[in-house]
């Protein structure tokens, strides 16, 4: 029996049944719909031949089976698979065997090599039967490069929908959430596309697609591809201004549906705009589309360090004001994503999460693209190790150095304990609480461990650090409940921990900021020439921050950099101390009304209260979510403004399409204050 059906040749007449609904939700892919096969390499899916009576016979012909992808595909080059039959699935290589005996139907089991390209493919069978597929990595799959062996952290990096991202600043980390809906209808044909949009794919066709075998090739395909610097047909433009002419501001973006869904229809013209976290969510719908697991990560005071040195040189006069000519910066938060996958290129004991940034800062091998490179490889100072492992090191490790430049020309380095590289943070699997990862990156401040990294690291500078010990100290403090709207009060408390009178100079002022550090306008200022300071002595010195004032002045990050720069007129020592605020936007109060099941429409009642002591004008709410809204949005706009004080209340309606636990994703926005951001969990019933 088994040789008539190794024998077996299949007649024109055949017809087949790619059995989607089963091999798709087998290979968890149901999400993006039965109606088409999509599967994961290194794992058996099914096919079955409906046969006429006189359709196949003993014989002497195998049945042979070709497996193509890409528009020149070659047998070397991995892109073309040829073989038959076998007693059984060998799940090492492109194998197929029959599942069932023979009769009218037969069930034909194929398994796509562990290591076959990703992409979209061609299945011929005896060179008579011809069907398409979409082949993707493969996490559940152990001889995967892409191998997770957590169901529950499977279910977070790779079908997870939506998530968290955490912006703000050290002292306050802000959660906003995000949809990424790679599920969504056209976001996987638009992935897809990213790749065959990439230049190399243009140059080498046969050799690009040959290169989708390898995750570490496609992450850094993506890492380029996700941005538009290039000019290569990128799917975000970035926007660092205070104006977005000829788009949106990025902080409008509440999903990458959208974004995926305007490139792949405008010609793959890039979408605008895009800053560092908008870069990193599209990159992570497109990694867990794919198949590989996927998270965003997000740095706190994290460098730009363009000229590879490890320090970032800030110079100010006597007034406090930072010289912006440098290209070197420090960023309030920087956004980039983490890949799972093994490193057989590097030695032993680097596999697992690679950090990779598709946000355009500098060029890797003449194109603006970061990464993959060892998280691992990070904290154990190894920078030779592919790719772009001293940028990223500097990102999480730089030495901030501020320097006072007097006004008779001298310069005296300022004593700051600002570290770069805080509470490195993610979202926690299954949770929306934020995960400190720092010790991913980094060793123990002061420790032995830290100490051999910067040495492998020639990191001159942090290895010739010695603690400061001044005598007189600056801190900054802050009044409770700071919030946008509101005037309020911040304090430079200074200490003389001397035994002898000091006389100072203490300059205080506080500027509007940008995320990514571009200082802005003057929100209030203090310049004290003469503060004296008894042996033990401490003072407190307020400055009063209007919002009559910095109303205009903030930019949508609502973020306010305090500065206060303490000259000794006896030493010409300088101690400064920097603090950022981040001002609280107001909270949007979300409601579910009605039993939320499936295909059964239920309202969100959305209420904010404006804070501010002005009208608030254009004013409107959007809802979005997976499984939730159709895979758009849905907007109310107000017909009203908005008075102090009153609330801003509407209804918006939507039907869910899936059950499980989803995340719906609020904004409302307005003239005044601009994208305020919410969201609810929400366990749809079946």
């Amino acid at each position: 029996m088994r040789e008539e059906i190794q024998r077996l040749i299949i007649s024109l007449h055949c017809t087949w049944d790619l059995a989607c609904q089963f091999n798709n939700t087998d290979h968890h892919t149901e999400l993006n719909g039965t109606d088409r096969l999509i599967v994961r390499r290194g794992q058996t899916f099914t096919i079955n031949l409906y046969l006429n009576s006189d359709s196949y016979q003993p014989g002497y012909s195998q049945l042979h089976i070709t497996a193509e992808t890409g528009p020149q595909p070659e047998e070397q080059y991995g892109t073309r698979a040829v073989f038959g039959l076998s007693d059984e699935i060998n799940d090492t290589c492109w194998s197929a065997a029959f599942s069932s005996p023979p009769g009218d139907t037969v069930c034909l089991s194929v398994c796509a090599a562990p290591d076959a390209p990703i992409g979209r493919y061609i299945l011929t069978l005896d060179g008579r039967i011809q069907f398409d597929f979409i082949l993707l990595f493969n996490p559940w799959c152990p001889r995967d490069v892409v191998y997770m062996d957590s169901e529950e952290k499977l279910a977070e990096y790779v079908l997870a929908q939506d998530g968290i991202i955490f912006r703000g600043n050290a002292e306050y980390p802000v959660p906003i959430a995000w949809y990424f809906g790679q599920f969504e209808e056209g976001i996987l044909d638009a992935c897809l596309r990213i790749l065959d949009m990439n230049p190399k794919h243009s140059r080498n066709p046969g050799k690009d697609c040959s290169g989708r075998r390898n995750v570490i090739y496609v992450t850094r395909v993506l890492s380029a591809m996700i941005n538009s610097n290039d000019r290569d047909y990128g799917v975000l433009e970035g926007c660092w201004k205070d104006t977005f002419d000829g788009g949106v501001s990025p902080m409008s973006w509440r999903g990458s549906v959208q974004i995926l869904r305007t490139w792949s229809s405008t010609s793959c013209l890039p979408v605008r705009f895009g800053q560092c976290w908008v870069f990193a969510a599209v990159a992570c719908t497109v990694s867990r589309a794919l198949g590989i697991p996927c998270r965003v990560v997000t740095n706190f005071y994290s460098a730009h360090d363009t000229n590879s040195n490890l320090v970032i040189e800030r110079y100010l006069n006597e007034k406090g004001e930072i010289d912006s000519s440098t290209r070197d910066m420090i960023w309030n938060y920087h956004c980039w994503v983490e890949s799972w996958m093994t490193r057989p290129d590097l030695p032993p004991g680097f596999d697992g999460w690679q950090a990779s940034d598709p946000t355009p800062q500098e060029k890797s091998e003449g194109v603006f693209c970061c990464g993959p490179v060892p998280v691992r490889a990070i904290k154990e100072g190894e920078l030779t190790f592919k790719y772009d492992a001293p940028f990223v090191f500097a990102e999480v490790n730089a030495d901030l150095v501020h320097i006072l430049k007097y006004n008779d020309g001298s310069t005296r380095k300022i004593v700051n304990d600002q570290k770069v590289g805080q509470k490195i943070s993610t979202k926690s699997v299954g949770r929306d609480e934020r995960e400190d990862i720092t010790h991913l990156y980094k060793y123990p401040e002061g420790s032995a461990e830290e100490r051999q990294v910067f040495e492998k690291a020639n990191h001159q500078n942090k290895l010739h650090q010695q603690q400061a010990n001044p005598g007189l100290q600056i801190t900054i403090k802050l009044s409770t409940g700071i919030r946008k709207g509101c005037d309020f009060d911040v304090f430079a408390i200074v200490t003389n921990k001397t035994e002898e009178d000091k006389k100072c100079r203490l300059v205080f002022a506080s500027r509007a900021v940008s995320y990514n550090g571009v200082i802005g306008r003057e929100c209030g200022f203090k310049d004290l020439l003469n503060v004296e300071l008894a042996p033990g002595g401490e003072r407190k010195v307020p400055l009063k921050l209007n919002y009559s004032k910095y109303c205009t002045n903030l930019t949508e990050d609502n973020l306010i950099r305090l500065g206060a720069l303490l000259i000794d007129y006896s030493t010409k020592e300088a101690m400064m101390a920097m603090r950022d605020i981040v001002l609280d936007d107001p909270e949007i109060k979300i409601r579910i009304l009605g039993e939320p099941k499936e295909k059964r429409k239920l309202a969100a009642e959305l209420t904010l209260q404006n804070p501010l002591p002005e009208t608030l004008q254009g004013c409107c709410f959007t809802i979005e979510g997976a499984n939730l809204t159709g895979g758009s949005s849905i907007t109310e706009k107000l017909e009203s403004p908005v008075e102090p004080g009153q609330e801003a209340k509407v209804k918006i309606y939507f039907t869910p399409t899936q059950s499980g636990l989803r995340k719906l994703v609020v904004d409302f926005d307005s003239d005044k204050l601009g994208h305020v951001r919410g969201y609810k969990n929400v366990i749809i019933g079946k």
